[in-house]
Parts: structure tokens; C-alpha cells; sequence
């Protein structure tokens, strides 16, 4: 049988391409900058705080430039260096700072922005600063009574609660989000595997059922071009194999694309029988397959369509003996000396084995044959 792999369908590609759709491009900026409205306080505090026209143009500059900074941030978050993110972290802590004269305590409401961006990727820096920002929030109006008439606790401004809030939420969401992101690539990796399990497959399965049924035609064709001068019926009759065998190539391409196969112990005895005779080498095959259950006989099945093809294109042999019993079968010809390396068709082979719990042993015996040998349980 063939080893479990997992298929990657259409709905997984569009799956890990709608999660790399909404992680990247517009979306990455736009709902981030929703929450930019909440800095309407800190605009509106401006003129208020300040008189001066040529002061209040700076202050809204910096504001500004701080909305500007926080979208690129979010943007690179998980993209850039992160050496790149923590400068940017810096530039809008320091505009922050820098607009304290021009908003006055209304200006904290931009730390809850600072300390989000920064807790989304780095916990340890993001709870600095969300401690930082918290502690000016509570002390610094009181201590500056003449910015902030009426407040009198630190605590009266709603900031000072809705920075560590906010910061856990945002601490939350940058858990979540990193998850998501190793769950898409994990998804990725694994449609990448699917899909390179499943060109092996195909390309052992046409392998194993072309090479098979290519030899048998290949046979086939040259015993009736030998006929075809002194007994043109049996060459007919050989010819008419060919085509039967074609078309039966043909099925079996289609059955390896489409994953379905039609392999059967008795079947492959029956068609090995034949090429062995049409190839002129006397073969000694089992009568009886009881003692072998269902599911081994697919798998059997493989086995001795690869023996009995490697017999006829590798061997020159005279003789070929085929053995079976409940957990074994032993293919085995007494022209060895000429068989092909380990190749392609055997190594696929040792994978249906090997997926099935089994052991293969090929190589030359000590009478100068060849031997092929499956076992199942071999290692319990």
C-alpha cells in the first residue's frame, strides 16, 4: 500500500492565500489607522494649549508625523529587521515627548499607540514603556498644575487606565496574530510537502506500471516479429497481446494520476506468466494464493510485477522462481549477474514496504542468480 501523505486541495492553497492576503498590502494600514481617530483628544487639546499660530502649526505637525511613523511601524511589523522596528518605536516615543508642551496631558493618549506597537512583537520593551507612559500618566498632571486645571489625582485622566489596558489587548492580539502567521506558513509547508509527496507517487507509480507493461509489450513485439515468417497466427495472436497491453498502459496511466490502482497478486502472477514465456524463460509460479491475505496482496502484487519485470529486461535467465506464503514472497532467477543496480523501481518498491511494516533484500545470490525478498513484520 502506499505511505499516508496528506493532499493539499484547492481549498487549502486558497485558504493560505486568503490568510497572506489580509496580512499583507491596504489592510495591513487601514485597520490599524482606524484607531488613529482616538487622536482627535490630542488635535482638539492643541489650540487650547497653546496661542501661539506658529507653536499650534508645529504641535499638528508633530502629530502629524507621529500618525505617519505609527502606520509604517504597524506596516513593517513583522517584516522588518528588528533593529528597524525598535528605532521606529524610539522616533515615536520622542514625538510623543516632544508634543507634551503642545497638547499637555491630552498628549499621553499617544503613548497608548507607542506602547501597542511595541508589545505586538516585543513584550519585554512594550512593558517598559507601558509602565513609563502608565507613570506619567498618574503623576505628571497633578505635578504640572498650570497644563491641566481640575485634575488632581493623575487618575482623573482616563489615560492612565487605558494605556495598560490597552496594552494588554494589544499583547493578546500580538500573540495570536504571530500564531496565525506560523499556522499560515505551517499550512504552506505543508501544501509544498503534499504536493512534492504526491509528484513521487506518480512518478514511482508510472515507473512501476509503464516499466512493467512497456517490457511485456517490448517482449511481446519481438516474439511476434520472430513468428511472423513461419506461424503468422501465433504471431497475430502475440500482436493482439501488444494491443491489449497498450490499452491496459494506458488505463494504468490514468489510474496512477487519479490515485486508483488495480494491482492483484493473481493478476500480476498471471501477466508475469506470460511475459516470462513470451521472453523464453521457464518460470516456476505458486498454484495457490489463500494463504495470503487482502491487503497484502496489493502489496505483493508490486513486488512481483517489479521481480518478474526486472527478470525479463535485466536478467537473461533461464529460469525464474516465484515463492509466496502469508508474510513473505522470494523472487529468485539464475541470471543475476547481469541485473541492473539498485534503481529507481526497486527504491520505489522499498518505500511501499517499508510504508507497509515490511523489509526488502535484493542483491546476487551465492549461485550467480538474483534474489528479491519481502518479509512483512520483519522488525517486530
Amino acid at each position: 500500500m502506499d505511505g499516508l501523505y496528506v493532499a493539499a486541495g484547492p481549498s487549502d492553497a486558497a485558504w493560505v492565500a486568503e490568510q497572506r492576503k489580509w496580512a499583507r498590502g491596504w489592510r495591513r494600514v487601514l485597520f490599524p489607522g482606524i484607531f488613529l481617530a482616538w487622536l482627535v483628544e490630542v488635535a482638539t487639546a492643541i489650540p487650547s494649549s497653546v496661542r501661539s499660530t506658529g507653536w499650534r502649526a508645529v504641535g499638528f505637525t508633530l502629530l502629524v508625523v507621529f500618525c505617519a511613523t505609527y502606520l509604517v511601524t504597524v506596516y513593517v511589523a513583522w517584516r522588518a529587521p528588528a533593529r528597524s522596528h525598535l528605532a521606529l518605536l524610539g522616533v515615536l516615543t520622542a514625538l510623543t515627548l516632544a508634543e507634551l508642551p503642545f497638547a499637555h496631558a491630552d498628549t499621553l493618549v499617544m503613548g497608548v499607540f507607542v506602547c501597542a506597537a511595541a508589545l505586538v512583537r516585543f513584550p519585554g520593551v512594550g512593558a517598559g514603556l507601558t509602565l513609563s507612559f502608565t507613570g506619567l500618566a498618574v503623576f505628571l498632571p497633578p505635578l504640572v498644575g498650570p497644563w491641566h486645571q481640575g485634575i488632581t489625582t493623575g487618575l482623573d485622566n482616563g489615560t492612565a487606565i487605558a494605556i495598560p489596558l490597552t496594552g494588554l489587548a494589544m499583547y493578546g492580539f500580538g500573540r495570536v496574530v504571530r500564531s496565525n502567521a506560523l499556522l499560515v506558513e505551517a499550512r504552506g509547508e505543508l501544501a509544498r510537502l503534499a504536493a512534492e509527496s504526491e509528484r513521487s507517487r506518480i512518478a514511482r507509480d508510472l515507473h512501476d506500471l509503464l516499466g512493467h507493461s512497456l517490457s511485456a509489450i517490448s517482449v511481446k513485439s519481438d516474439l511476434a516479429e520472430r513468428l511472423a515468417a513461419h506461424d503468422p497466427g501465433a504471431a497475430a495472436r502475440e500482436v493482439r497481446e501488444v494491443a491489449a497491453l497498450a490499452r491496459r498502459a494506458l488505463g494504468d496511466v490514468r489510474a496512477a494520476v487519479a490515485n486508483f490502482h488495480d494491482v492483484t497478486l493473481a493478476g500480476e502472477l498471471a501477466t508475469g506468466g506470460e511475459i516470462l514465456r513470451a521472453a523464453g524463460i521457464e518460470g516456476d509460479l505458486p498454484g495457490s494464493l489463500e494463504v495470503v491475505d487482502g491487503p497484502t496482496q496489493e502489496l505483493f502484487g508490486w513486488v512481483v510485477r517489479e521481480g518478474l519485470t526486472n527478470v525479463v529486461r535485466h536478467s537473461h535467465a533461464r529460469h525464474c522462481r516465484v515463492r509466496v506464503d502469508a508474510r513473505s514472497v522470494e523472487i529468485t532467477d539464475d541470471g543475476g549477474s547481469a541485473h541492473a543496480a539498485f534503481g529507481h523501481g526497486l527504491t520505489g518498491l522499498a518505500g511501499r514496504v517499508a510504508a507497509a511494516g515490511g523489509h526488502l533484500e535484493a542483491g546476487p545470490t551465492g549461485a550467480g542468480g538474483w534474489r528479491l525478498a519481502v518479509t512483512l513484520g520483519a522488525g517486530e
